[in-house]
């Protein structure tokens, strides 16, 4: 054969082969574009300082687009997020103390924001590296997605699956923007106000039967915090339609680097047993799930111990004011507190129906009560508090409006350590699959 035509064989080669190489990079692609309208209704009952209530409605847009892997030994992919927001209503000072929408250079709600996130990827065997714009949802880091538009975190994490029954995880995360922000922040932890830039992170969760499943994850805050997380879930089944789900979570966090020494910056706010503004926390808790049918019945215990509050990224106290707005995986995580201040012993009990069960698909309610005491602050030792939650959730199962879901979560908070206050969130959310 010719030079010529081997020439010509190795392009059509290549081309055939690149054009094979793409096939699933294409073909496995997905796009939603998800929507969210919510009204959001923040009412504090009492105290004089600002705001006394925070009322805003806005649309949200979020466009997800995911490729598929090149064919390979080594698949490469690439994720794009883009997400904007639209306020509707937002005036009259109601926009005060908001965490939902951006203000402008004289404090006023934005007219309309936006941003972009993308995400390269990379797939060996049965292990995904991924960098760039992530939502990780781990023990030791929950990104919120708790008003119109989501928190992001930029960075890089890999999750490998090549044992069986047992995933692992690992990274580092470099920046954040909030829920209510366009702009990326530094990381920090509740209170602090310098900016930390590495958060590192790895852990894994072992599916140890069918029923029982074991998790361990640490995490490092560099100049804040060390943490460990160990966690135990095991499902009991008594029947079909019958069962008791045991759930156990231990956080022990440590102070680390400046915030050890107490450096003004780095020191987190509330109560700390020297009043030097240093880590040191150890919170547990119990949970028991009794599911009957459409029934399940949650009844649980928390304790915070007494050297400082539970602690996780926070980046409330930086200079952006939309930064604030945090997830934590604790079932005290409701809609207006948390119920992690120091010394803090919590009880909960929660009751949820699946009115599937009445032949009444897509519609689910739920009623949550918490009570907490023992709250040291730095204006008393024996503080208490109390929240009361509803959710009522309805997703059409048919129609033109198929998969339209409509939601309303109400929520009371009356506490000696914090403020009194009434919340409503009222939403539509639907969901549009493009590709």
């Amino acid at each position: 054969m010719s030079s010529k035509k081997s020439a010509v064989t190795f392009v059509l080669s290549s081309i055939v082969l690149s054009t094979q190489a793409y096939a699933d990079f294409l073909t496995d692609s997905k796009a939603t574009l998800g929507m969210r309208n919510l009204y959001f209704n923040n009412d504090n009952r009492d105290g004089i300082a600002t705001p006394s209530k925070t009322e805003e409605w806005a649309q949200g847009f979020m466009l997800d687009y995911k490729s598929g892997y090149t064919d390979g030994t080594v698949g490469f992919g690439v994720d794009a997020l883009g997400m904007m927001g639209i306020t509707l209503d937002s005036g009259m000072g109601r926009h005060v103390g908001s965490t939902m929408i951006p203000s402008d250079s004289d404090d006023r709600a934005v007219d309309e924001w936006g941003r972009l996130g993308l995400t390269g990827k990379v797939k060996v065997s049965k292990s995904e590296m991924r960098y760039g714009t992530l939502i990780p949802n781990l023990p030791i880091l929950v990104a919120n997605d708790g008003r119109l538009l989501p928190q992001t975190f930029e960075g890089g994490q890999i999750t490998s699956g090549e044992f069986k029954d047992l995933t692992l995880t690992g990274g580092r995360i470099e920046h954040a923007t909030g829920r209510g922000s366009t702009d990326q922040t530094g990381l920090a932890a509740m209170g602090g106000t310098r900016q930390s830039n590495q958060f590192d992170f790895a852990g894994g969760d072992w599916k140890v039967t069918k029923d029982l499943k074991a998790q361990y994850y640490y995490a490092n805050l560099d100049n804040y915090y060390t943490q460990q997380f160990f966690g135990l879930t095991h499902t009991l089944s008594l029947s079909d339609s019958q069962s008791l789900k045991t759930d156990l979570r231990y956080f022990k966090t440590d102070s680390s680097g400046e915030n050890s020494s107490g450096t003004s910056g780095y020191r987190i706010s509330g109560y700390t047993k020297n009043g030097d503004g240093v880590i040191d926390n150890r919170t547990w808790s119990t949970a028991l799930i009794y599911s009957l049918g459409g029934h399940a019945i949650t009844a649980g215990y928390q304790s915070v111990s007494d050297g400082s509050s539970f602690t996780q990224l926070n980046q409330g106290s930086l200079v952006d004011k939309g930064a604030g707005g945090t997830s934590l995986y604790l079932y005290t995580d409701r809609l207006i507190q948390t119920f992690t201040r120091a010394g803090e012993r919590t009880s909960f009990g929660q009751y949820a129906y699946d009115f599937a069960a009445l032949g009444v698909p897509g519609l689910k309610a739920s009623v949550m009560y918490l009570s907490g005491d023992n709250i040291k602050t730095t204006s008393g030792d024996d503080q208490k508090e109390w929240e009361r939650d509803i959710s009522l959730e309805y997703v059409l199962q048919s129609g033109t409006l198929k998969g339209v879901g409509f939601g309303w979560r109400n929520g009371k908070s009356n506490s000696e350590a914090a403020r009194n206050q009434d919340q409503n969130r009222v939403f539509v959310s639907y969901s549009i699959p493009l590709l």
